[in-house]
């Protein structure tokens, strides 16, 4: 299975991504066959900074699960507000 499959089953979930000229934590919105979109949320206020497109060869790692992102899960999580 190639890794753009695996991530194809991810999307819309929080994880750490490292490419090749850095890595973050985020939400991957989509996995094509030659970019996907991220959307890095800074680790101090839990907001998204910004939205990368990377090129899928230079995707060097990929964690979906640990506790770095369990911490980044229940943060987000607790902003949600329920009407």
């Amino acid at each position: 299975m190639r890794l753009l499959e695996k991530l194809k089953e991810h999307e819309n979930q929080y994880m750490f991504i490292r490419w090749a000229t850095g890595g973050e934590y985020g939400k991957l919105i989509y996995a094509g066959d030659d970019f996907i979109e991220f959307n890095i949320i800074d680790i101090d206020t839990m907001e998204y900074r910004e939205t990368v497109l990377i090129h899928s060869p230079l995707i060097l790692e990929v964690s979906i699960g640990g506790a770095d992102i369990a911490r980044i899960v229940a943060e987000v999580s607790s902003k949600i507000t329920y009407e």
